[in-house]
């Protein structure tokens, strides 16, 4: 296939499938697996740029959905419709790094070519063996529309751009068997090695509404025994797609992997699973019981649909991989387009990657922090600042000498008394729900306050990212943080939600938050208190587009809020070829 081809074509999340079913799902964002034949053959005569990112990473055109290290070259395998912008003819795609932030395009390096992955080369995880060679799990779907497990290899390793890889016959190496759903059966895991020197591998699966991240156990790599039991399942949560399972250190910010050196009482595990039945990703922390083959949460959040989020926005199929070089772990994950299937039709392309993040452990031992990986500061130009701003209820400030449709921006927030904070009602524990209810334009005790991003001068046009502090018993504040995107564009046809997430810290300690946002073009990606909770929304202005994009400061509380620093830079564009 050409290079102009492949110019007009799309993408998935870095070898994490996205979704199954059909349609929208309840919280109106579309399932991955949505096949329409009558789009499949489009091939962009031309490529929109009218809302394409700068810096995140994206194909040339059409529809995007495991990322490893090898030889100091980054990989990122991703899920690809070579033939139009909506989901189907999914091939692995391949594009190599040496950053994570400017990427090179290479051919695919699976396609569907064998009985065991005729009718779609699926999601699944690279994995570096102790001798250095890396290994694909993938899902196929067979002749008889079976999900199966299958692996592959690269022909030449002494190419570090591990271009060809190769299927052995011996394919398919897991196939669902007792009593596993053969149509919910996908996504396998990086695999590792136990004590014993067995491999272990997941697969997200469901039983009836029960979601399972079942285990096999392998001495080859080549045949796979099913455990007994899953590692973990959690009823009513429906089907587990794209598990990851990793550890993490107690004692220090670096990263793991299941070989590091590191005594059982300094160390956690994650088990993060996609639900498909709600779009969004969920996590627990705990304890790997490795003689069991168990996985036990802490019981430090819900283990289900209203648990702990890596992202409380457009952010799903993630997938994470151990950088030993820089011995930090690095998290990517999706972002698919919010307007119209017909839109993304017309612009020829859709769905784009999350800025890779780094994650570790907070000091609490009860969640993940995630940061944008150091790379991407290197795309910062031009720096503006403001400091002693303080804005009193109904103010605002514009950042000006920056391009604002492409920007880094950190600040600080510092609110100048709790006494008006607003009760908390009981009723109120469905963060989201609560961010629509109280609007960035809905006036409060202390906040909202925040940022305009990808606002028009007027600020007819904006996309809220902002913060609200709330009272509870004995005095205790919680804090949360918001997507308002209700009025970041005119279009019809573009789901526009609030999204939301409470903010794990204590507010009352120093009164000050501080938050970070990636702009760029449509996405908008948010790091509130250090990376403690995160929002991404895509978002699709009509005016606020390139030098027209405005970026304000503002606040709608009763109680007056103080800029202590903020630093805005303008961001260039990443070389993605």
């Amino acid at each position: 296939m050409g290079r102009d081809l492949l110019a007009v074509v799309a993408v998935v999340v870095a070898v994490v499938v996205v979704g199954d079913g059909g349609g929208f799902g309840e919280r109106g964002v579309e399932g991955s697996h949505v096949v329409y034949p009558e789009a499949q053959g489009y091939e962009a005569a031309k490529v929109s740029d009218r809302h394409r990112t700068g810096f995140h990473f994206q194909p040339p055109a059409n529809w995007i959905n495991g990322p490893m290290l090898y030889k100091g070259v980054y990989h990122l395998f991703y899920q690809y419709n070579p033939r139009g912008a909506v989901w189907g003819n999914i091939v692995w795609a391949h594009a190599v790094s040496t950053d994570l932030i400017n990427w090179k395009i290479l051919d695919p390096a699976i396609t569907p070519s064998e009985p065991f992955d005729i009718n779609g080369c699926w999601s699944g995880s690279a994995t570096l063996l102790p001798s250095g060679k890396p290994a694909i799990l993938y899902t196929g779907v067979d002749q008889r529309n079976r999900q199966v497990q299958n692996i592959a290899f690269p022909k030449n390793l002494s190419d570090p751009f591990l271009r060809y890889w190769e299927k052995p016959r011996y394919n398919p190496v897991i196939v669902p068997r007792d009593g596993v759903n053969a149509t919910a059966f996908r996504d396998p895991t990086t695999a590792w090695l136990s004590e014993d020197g067995f491999w272990n591998v997941l697969v997200g699966s469901r039983r009836r509404r029960r979601g399972l991240a079942v285990l096999y156990r392998s001495a080859d790599l080549v045949q796979w025994v099913k455990a007994k039991h899953p590692l973990h399942s959690s009823p009513r949560t429906g089907m587990w797609e794209c598990p990851d399972f990793f550890p993490v250190s107690v004692t220090t910010t670096n990263g793991l992997d299941f070989s590091s050196s590191y005594e059982l009482s300094e160390r956690k595990y994650v088990l993060k699973v996609s639900l498909d039945e709600t779009r969004f990703e969920y996590y627990t922390v705990g304890r790997y019981l490795q003689e069991k083959g168990r996985y036990v949460p802490d019981g430090t959040s819900e283990d289900g649909r209203t648990g702990l989020r890596y992202d409380y926005g457009n952010f799903y199929a993630s997938k994470t991989f151990y950088d030993g070089e820089k011995r930090r772990r690095v998290l990517w994950g999706w972002s698919n387009e919010s307007d119209s299937r017909g839109s993304d039709v017309g612009k020829g392309w859709a769905g784009v990657q999350a800025i890779p993040r780094r994650v570790w452990l907070d000091e609490g031992g009860e969640q993940v922090v995630q940061w944008p990986v150091e790379e991407v500061e290197r795309l910062r130009g031009k720096r503006v600042e403001a400091r002693g701003v303080e804005l009193a209820d109904g103010k605002f400030f514009e950042v000006h000498g920056v391009r604002a449709s492409q920007t880094d921006v950190e600040v600080t927030f510092e609110v100048k008394g709790l006494e008006k904070a607003e009760p908390l009602d009981g009723r109120w524990t469905d963060a989201e729900e609560l961010c629509g209810r109280k609007g960035a334009d809905v006036g409060g005790g202390v906040g909202p306050f925040g940022m305009w991003v990808l606002a028009s001068g007027d600020r007819t046009e904006r996309t809220a990212v902002f913060f609200r502090v709330f009272r509870a018993a004995h005095d205790k504040h919680h804090v949360l943080m918001c997507h308002d995107i209700r009025r970041s564009t005119a279009a019809d046809g573009v789901w526009k939600p609030s999204f939301g997430g409470w903010v794990n810290i204590d507010i009352k300690k120093n009164k000050k938050i501080s938050l970070r946002t990636l702009i760029d073009g449509s996405v908008v990606e948010s790091f509130g208190a250090g990376g403690k909770t995160c929002i991404t929304s895509r978002v699709y202005p009509e005016i606020a587009l390139g030098d027209s994009a405005h970026l304000y400061t503002f606040n709608n509380g009763e109680t007056a809020v103080e800029i202590t620093q903020l630093h805005a830079w303008e961001m260039k564009s990443a070389t993605i070829y």
